[in-house]
C-alpha cells in the first residue's frame, strides 16, 4: 500500500496496480504513428543534441525517456520493453519524434538479403536427418 501527503494509506492502489497513465493517454488516443512504419527491428538514434533541442521543451516524459534510450541504437522492441508500454504506443510516440526531427531511423535488411525458401528447406530437412 501507499500513502499520500498525510501520510493515509490508500487500499486501492498497490505495487501491482500497473501503470498510472492508460496507453491511449500517453497516445492522445491515437493508434497509428504519424510517419513511419517501426518494424520491431528497427533501430531508432536520437538526433545530436535532440534532448536539450527547442522542438524538446514541449514533449511528454515518454518521449524524453525514448531520446535518452536512443542515445545510441536501440531498436523499437528494446525500446518498449524498456519503457514496459506497448509497441503501438512507442510506435505513435517515435513517429512524433521523427517527424520533428528529433530522430533517426534505420530499417533492417530486405528480405532479399535473405536465403531462398528451397536452401532452408534443405536445412530443415538436412536437421531432420541427423
Amino acid at each position: 500500500m501507499r500513502g499520500d501527503a498525510s501520510g493515509r494509506q490508500h487500499d486501492w492502489l498497490d505495487d501491482d496496480a500497473g501503470p498510472v497513465v492508460r496507453p491511449y493517454t500517453v497516445t492522445g488516443g491515437r493508434v497509428r504513428p504519424v510517419t513511419g512504419g517501426f518494424d520491431l527491428m528497427a533501430f531508432v538514434l536520437a538526433a545530436p543534441g535532440a534532448a536539450s533541442s527547442p522542438d524538446a521543451a514541449h514533449l511528454q516524459p515518454e518521449h524524453r525517456a525514448i531520446l535518452a534510450m536512443a542515445a545510441e541504437p536501440v531498436s523499437v522492441a528494446e525500446l518498449a520493453a524498456g519503457l514496459n508500454q506497448v509497441i503501438g504506443v512507442v510506435r505513435v510516440l517515435l513517429g512524433d519524434l521523427l517527424a520533428a526531427g528529433l530522430i533517426a531511423m534505420h530499417e533492417p535488411s530486405t528480405a532479399a538479403h535473405f536465403p531462398e525458401d528451397d536452401v532452408l528447406q534443405a536445412v530443415v530437412n538436412g536437421l531432420r536427418a541427423l
